[in-house]
């Protein structure tokens, strides 16, 4: 008999608040790692923090590498295919991304000429430095969540079993992000990435063979409103979307309230 399955399921939703767990430590422990960055000594001290910062987004993204295989393994599980298949975790961000994605965070933090500097490069040492702490944080997370979801996508691309991915996104994302969880389980078993911004907490849940996809009341609705709002209209689809949402939805946008 084919079993269900639904991106607002019990078992979609409870690895989504695991990752989201993890996030809130995370930041934690960034927030923590600010002492190492001593404002009158950027120069020199910037390099410590940044090597706490590797070490940090390495041990985190491991933990969310290793939700995401608990993840697939126990959706496999669930949906009773045959054959024997255990999800590799995926390994943690390059160095280099790394690096390059926090030093874009902290970019406005150095001194520029007043002709030169922006209108955020401008303002007060201790402003640019608040600005950079939060920049680096959804960098951070992002590095993170992004682990867990390469997981749970190489595993759908590895996995014989496995036909496709569907996107789960929180009562709250943006309208992006429900717009690509409003689409179902339309995403093929070789579909190349995940997209997502900093800050996303949404998550990919595997399909298999003989399953049947369910959408979660919310996507369902999330679809309607895309139908009815947007699809076939001209200009900027996704803005239309995002104004329905805003006067539609029952979880409206953030900052839409």
């Amino acid at each position: 008999m084919a079993t269900t399955v639904s991106d607002g399921g019990r078992d979609a939703n409870r690895y989504r608040s695991a990752q989201v767990g993890l996030t809130r430590l995370l930041v934690r422990d960034v927030r923590g790692l600010r002492r190492l960055i001593i404002p009158l000594r950027l120069r020199q001290s910037m390099p410590d923090w940044l090597a706490a910062m590797q070490a940090i987004v390495d041990q985190y993204s491991a933990a969310s590498s290793a939700l995401g295989a608990e993840f697939f393994d126990a959706q496999r599980d669930a949906a009773g295919v045959p054959g024997v298949f255990t999800a590799a975790v995926a390994d943690p961000p390059l160095e280099g991304k790394t690096e390059a994605s926090l030093r874009w965070a902290t970019k406005d933090v150095w001194e520029r000429h007043p002709d030169e500097a922006t209108e955020a490069q401008a303002q007060p040492l201790d402003v640019r430095l608040e600005q950079a702490e939060k920049k680096a944080e959804q960098v951070a997370q992002k590095l993170v969540a992004d682990a867990g979801r390469s997981t749970v996508l190489e595993a759908v691309r590895r996995d014989r079993q496995a036909t496709a991915w569907a996107r789960t996104a929180a009562l709250g994302a943006c309208a992006f992000c429900k717009l690509l969880a409003s689409r179902g389980s339309v995403f093929a078993q070789d579909t190349v990435g995940f997209r997502a911004h900093d800050g996303c907490h949404c998550g990919a849940i595997p399909v298999f063979r003989g399953q049947r996809f369910e959408p979660s009341p919310q996507a369902a609705e999330w679809a309607r409103l895309y139908q009815e709002y947007a699809a076939g209209h001209s200009g900027s689809q996704l803005a239309r979307f995002r104004r329905a949402l805003a006067e539609h939805d029952s979880n409206p946008l953030p900052g839409s309230h």
